[in-house]
């Protein structure tokens, strides 16, 4: 470290950005998951004179794990350093986007932004009348009488149906129960208007008690450390010059893409 940054007595805060669905997968453009946000959390939280760190939060939703997650490492990062954190929503904290958000101790937003969609989504196709047409027959032997749960080849059964319901709503109750616990003496409003999956902007995201205020990070940062705060941008690493020229080379990428693009497209995005 040269002089000059040992003397450098500005307020620092570190800027991580927290940008597209949220998935274990690789995909076209950026993403969120433990794997690849873990390690820019872990650098962000690592710098020196630290006063806070501000997630910059630009996500429609995606894997509840991965969010919890990731979630959970800010959580745990800030307890342990003693550092705020504050969330910055840019067009989207929603649903997982929303779930991360929460692991800030404040949260901030545009005007514009969407914030909410706190519920879980399952969605498939039915291939079976294809088969049928194509003149195809499909062989599948289990050994569990629940093992092809929700098989795409065969009509929807009632009991998959139920048994897939009953897996949603556990899961919605635990995204319930964690913005509770984040956000409970905060919220104002019911709980049946707020945990419908509805989404917001960021005004009336404020009125209902889903964030704190309105803004932006660089004008929060400057209104809580004064106009001579230090941001410090943390990111990860750069991909490959192959993968940045020919991002969609498999078919898991095209995938992948496609479900960004739905994702985003559920927010009108």
């Amino acid at each position: 470290m040269n002089l000059p940054s040992l003397l450098d007595r500005r307020p620092r805060v570190a800027l991580v950005r927290l940008q597209g669905t949220i998935t274990p997968r690789p995909g076209f453009g950026p993403g969120i998951s433990l794997a690849s946000t873990g390690p820019v959390l872990d650098r962000a939280f690592a710098l020196r004179r630290l006063s806070a760190v501000f997630l910059l939060i630009n996500s429609p939703g995606g894997s509840a794990v991965q969010s919890n997650l990731v979630a959970a490492r800010i959580r745990r990062l800030s307890e342990e350093k003693k550092v705020p954190v504050i969330a910055c929503v840019e067009d989207a904290a929603a649903s997982g986007g929303y779930w991360i958000a929460c692991a800030a101790d404040e949260i901030v937003a545009d005007p514009a932004s969407i914030l909410g969609s706190i519920g879980v989504i399952a969605q498939g196709f039915g291939f079976q009348g294809a088969l049928e047409r194509l003149g195809v027959e499909r062989r599948l032997r289990t050994a569990g009488t629940e093992k092809s749960f929700w098989d795409p080849f065969r009509p929807e059964s009632p009991e998959d149906a139920a048994r897939l319901e009953t897996l949603l709503e556990d899961m919605h109750a635990e995204f319930r129960a964690w913005v509770l616990a984040r956000r409970g003496d905060r919220l104002r409003a019911p709980a049946e208007q707020l945990f419908t999956g509805r989404f917001w902007p960021g005004r009336k995201a404020v009125e209902l008690g889903l964030a704190d205020r309105l803004g932006d990070a660089v004008g929060e940062a400057k209104r809580r450390f004064g106009e001579k705060v230090r941001l410090i941008p943390v990111g990860g690493p750069r991909p490959s010059l192959l993968r940045r020229l020919l991002p969609g080379l498999s078919a898991e990428a095209l995938v992948a893409a496609a479900e960004d693009r739905a994702a985003w497209a559920r927010l009108g995005l």
